[in-house]
């Protein structure tokens, strides 16, 4: 199914501003406000104030994309992947540069090679100290997308890894990691009540 949310934007009409245009004019926005609260209120609320504000507007993008999209929840792996492709082209254009990939019935992962932002914040000066919204980008998708995953981060090119790079699995995955975690964690707690002395063991 194709809709306007997925389908390339055409020809700007006489007078009109391309999609390009815009979302340069939406980096540079968010470029200019972020430095703001940086000077004002220090970066840790300017990273704060940002992952915030990612999370609210990645999971309304989402959730329009699904809508046009006709996407119901609980999508799976290969989905998902198709989804995140067309929502991150849709939000950055040819300004960050990512690749989703099947890993498993159940699982995908996703690479991303460059990213603007992270250029114009060294250019500014300000990239050490900068926290990566990407974890929060990511769950504003899932959210809007209505899917539950186990999203981990493995490696980032902020702090130097040859890509930022996510592995993510779908439901049945996540709930089987969430209960051999709490299974695990179950049993170290035992093992440590029972040999804490003057302790009985339940």
């Amino acid at each position: 199914m194709t809709s306007s949310a997925s389908q390339a934007p055409g020809p700007a009409g006489p007078g009109e501003p391309s999609a390009d245009l815009l979302r340069q004019f939406w980096w540079l926005h968010d470029a200019r406000w972020y430095q703001g609260v940086a000077r004002r209120f220090g970066q840790d609320a300017a990273n704060e104030v940002n992952a915030e504000a990612m999370q609210f507007v990645t999971r309304r993008i989402a959730a329009a994309y699904a809508r046009e999209e006709g996407l119901g929840p609980g999508l799976s792996a290969a989905e998902l992947a198709t989804a995140l492709t067309g929502i991150s082209e849709l939000m950055t254009g040819d300004a960050v540069e990512a690749s989703n990939k099947v890993t498993g019935e159940e699982s995908f992962e996703t690479a991303v090679t460059r990213n603007f932002a992270l250029e114009m914040l060294a250019r500014a000066g300000t990239l050490e100290g900068y926290e990566c919204p990407c974890p929060q980008m990511r769950a504003g998708w899932f959210e809007g997308l209505k899917t539950e995953v186990s999203d981990h981060r493995v490696e980032c090119l902020r702090t130097g890894g040859s890509a930022c790079r996510f592995r993510t699995s779908t439901a049945s995955d996540a709930a089987a990691a969430t209960t051999a975690g709490a299974a695990t964690s179950a049993a170290a707690t035992a093992t440590a009540t029972a040999t804490v002395p003057g302790k009985e063991t339940p």
